[in-house]
């Protein structure tokens, strides 16, 4: 059997790679660089390549490019530590077999390798990373499927239906979409169907003629002509008008429309990708969606997480926003201190990464220091952090107490009660290093109603300090 070769200049990387091929008994061989692979390709080709995306004289994307050309059904595993996609989309358009966002867990990695094994991938044309500022970012699980779907769809034209809540990065996923595509070189044209009236959409999207109507003293050219050869984005489709429905879906099924107030087809060469926060299969079961024209749509669909599904993304993306920020008002870029960045780890977000974006750019605007505390935050942003905390463990109560009257529990106020004293005073004597004295002046209690129910609830063997 032919090895599996590891190329990473990180020796951690390697040395969890022997350990983990070892115990499944698969060759391998290791390389720091990408120069000693290029090297060692001269020899017998191995059966599968992992290796890092950034290294020390030399990319694994220029390594896997050179693999391709002498070896075109060779599997590569792309591996990062940067998790934009940019990164993914260089490696699926250069041919990687899969692309594996570092930290990884290693049982995955070890069954991704098996796969790589067994599967003859699809080559791809070879293309040049796209250089610059990453359009999307995102550690989260959730987001790297974006990013593959993104990869994989490079050279497919395939209808896209993506939905996301309102701020979720709908439109950069479409765009990233047209850029990675063979109609790149041609028009991105988008347009919000629901920030149009009914009456002017339907000249917005096919254009008229003119004297079609009262104002129409030219002919107009509508967003299908405007975008021909390339993208039609539209937004919010689900609250489109129901007769445009009707046009659009023809429009999809025979391929051509006609201007309002026109007489003659027009060919549409456009691809469409389309965009919703709502639930479409809903919308289509109350009747304000043809049903026909959601499974034209319903190619190719994305879903793009919420940023509270993401909490983790928060920091890379503050951190993100606020040097883009600063580079666009050519001011030092502030720094969010561990407490600010936890404190907005714990927001809902229900604008999602737009609000983020926006809270960035107002704190490089407002905030006094170049290190941003919590206190330097916006105030309804702190407010609602407040409320939502108050309200996240009133609902987490509210759950507990449900589940315990469905299971017919009995005495449940006085065990609830037991629980939420207990939790609280073994919090406040931590936070105190066990002086009593003031954790019951935090907790509002007297010294001796303290001492009493920690006895009550058995934790004088795990309080300290002051004894009484």
């Amino acid at each position: 059997m032919r090895p599996v070769w590891i190329i990473d200049d990180d020796r951690s990387i390697r040395w969890v790679f022997e350990k983990a091929l070892t115990r499944e008994d698969i060759p391998f061989r290791t390389f720091s660089n990408a120069q000693e692979a290029l090297h060692a390709l001269s020899g017998t080709p191995p059966q599968v390549v992992v290796s890092d995306i950034r290294m020390p004289g030399g990319s694994g994307l220029d390594l896997l490019q050179q693999i391709k050309g002498r070896f075109p059904l060779l599997p590569v595993i792309i591996m990062t530590a940067y998790s934009d996609l940019e990164s993914a989309v260089s490696a699926f358009q250069s041919g990687a077999f899969e692309y594996l966002p570092k930290p990884f867990d290693v049982d995955q990695a070890v069954d991704l390798i098996r796969r790589a094994m067994t599967e003859v991938p699809q080559t791809e044309e070879v293309s040049d990373a796209v250089e610059g500022t990453p359009e999307i970012l995102g550690h989260a699980a959730s987001m790297q499927e974006v990013f593959r779907a993104i990869g994989r769809l490079t050279q497919s034209q395939a209808t896209v239906l993506i939905n996301g809540e309102s701020g979720t990065g709908k439109e950069l996923v479409a765009r990233a979409l047209h850029r990675h595509s063979p109609r790149s070189a041609k028009p991105f044209v988008a347009i919000n169907t629901a920030a149009i009236p009914k009456d002017l959409l339907e000249s917005e999207l096919f254009g008229h003629e003119r004297g079609a109507f009262t104002g129409a003293q030219t002919t107009r050219h509508g967003r299908f002509e405007q975008a021909e050869g390339g993208t039609l984005f539209l937004d919010e489709i689900g609250d489109m008008p129901s007769d445009l429905q009707t046009r659009l879906l023809r429009v999809l099924s025979d391929g051509q429309f006609y201007r309002v107030g026109g007489h003659q087809p027009i060919r549409a060469n456009v691809r469409i990708i389309a965009a919703t926060h709502q639930d479409l299969e809903v919308r289509v079961k109350q009747g304000l969606f043809r049903e026909d024209l959601f499974h034209r749509l319903n190619v190719i669909r994305l879903r793009l997480p919420s940023l509270r599904e993401r909490r983790d993304d928060v920091a890379l993306l503050a951190r993100h926003f606020l040097a883009k920020s600063a580079r666009d008002l050519g001011v030092e870029a502030k720094r969010l201190t561990d407490g600010a960045m936890k404190y907005l780890t714990t927001l809902d977000w229900p604008g999602n990464v737009r609000q983020l974006e926006n809270i960035c750019h107002w704190v490089t605007v407002m905030a006094p220091g170049v290190n941003v505390d919590v206190a330097d935050l916006p105030a309804e942003i702190r407010e609602r952090t407040g409320r939502t905390t108050n309200e996240n463990w009133i609902n987490a109560l509210e759950r507990e107490a449900e589940s315990a009257l469905k299971r017919g529990e009995r005495r449940i106020m006085d065990d609830m009660t037991r629980s939420f004293e207990r939790a609280l005073i073994l919090k406040a004597l931590a936070h105190t290093g066990g002086r009593r004295i003031e954790a019951a002046n935090l907790l509002g209690l007297g010294r001796n109603t303290l001492t009493r129910k920690i006895q009550e609830l058995g934790l004088d063997e795990r309080s300290h300090g002051e004894a009484g």
